[in-house]
């Protein structure tokens, strides 16, 4: 009984990997039609504004804008940055405001597969598909992916929804000041608007971090 439950558990695993292996290699060619985050959000009443486009009607300063935002060592890590999750471990145990590490590679993963949570159980799922997208899709693509299902408003995901939400112009036409605003959105698309003192403080501190982004060629691998 034990050696067939341990077989059956064995094989059940082996499932879930090989599915989780199709689901990601899927998802390195085909647009992501929708993401848990926005069916959730649907079901709750909220409009779901989703519209792919490819990276080449993406204006690249956008993709510079949310590195220089949420990880500028996007280009160089392996999925994980260990000083920032440090450093989160680190505040967070002196009693702060939680932070969080998450690279995009990571938020992407998240976004993408995964239900919002903070348990240790999905923190663990976004560990798994993180190593996976790193290991199956060009850094290129974990960008592309990103920008088409980050929510940028309420019921507002992708780069061109957001672009025609806030800015009423398609994504392939964002300037470098309207990228660093929607990358100052990012951390809390559902209570910031792009009007207010503080985003558009920000942004000017986004502005000057891209211009480090541009000069260091941070952004090489999506260009």
């Amino acid at each position: 009984m034990l050696r067939r439950l341990i077989r059956a558990l064995f094989a059940l695993a082996l499932a879930l990997a090989a599915l989780s292996v199709g689901w990601v290699l899927l998802y390195r060619v085909a647009p992501v039609p929708a993401t848990p985050l926005m069916l959730i959000r649907a079901a709750g009443g909220s409009e779901m504004r989703h519209d792919w486009v490819p990276t080449a009607r993406i204006a690249p300063v956008l993709a510079r804008a949310v590195i220089a935002s949420e990880d500028t060592k996007f280009c160089g890590h392996g999925g994980f940055d260990w000083d920032a999750i440090e450093d989160a471990f680190d505040d967070n145990g002196d009693g702060g405001r939680l932070k969080g590490g998450s690279t995009i590679s990571q938020q992407t993963a998240k976004n993408a597969f995964l239900w919002p949570d903070r348990t240790w159980t999905r923190k663990g799922l976004e560990a798994g598909f993180t190593l996976l997208i790193e290991a199956l899709w060009p850094k290129r693509r974990i960008m592309e992916v990103y920008l088409n299902i980050v929510e940028w408003a309420d019921g507002v995901y992708g780069a061109e929804a957001a672009a025609r939400h806030h800015f009423g112009k398609p994504a392939s036409s964002l300037t470098r000041r309207e990228a660093a605003v929607l990358a100052v959105l990012l951390p809390s698309p559902r209570h910031w608007t792009p009007g207010t003192p503080y985003v558009q403080r920000r942004a000017g501190v986004i502005e000057r971090r891209m211009t480090v982004v541009e000069r260091e060629r941070l952004d090489d691998c999506v260009r």
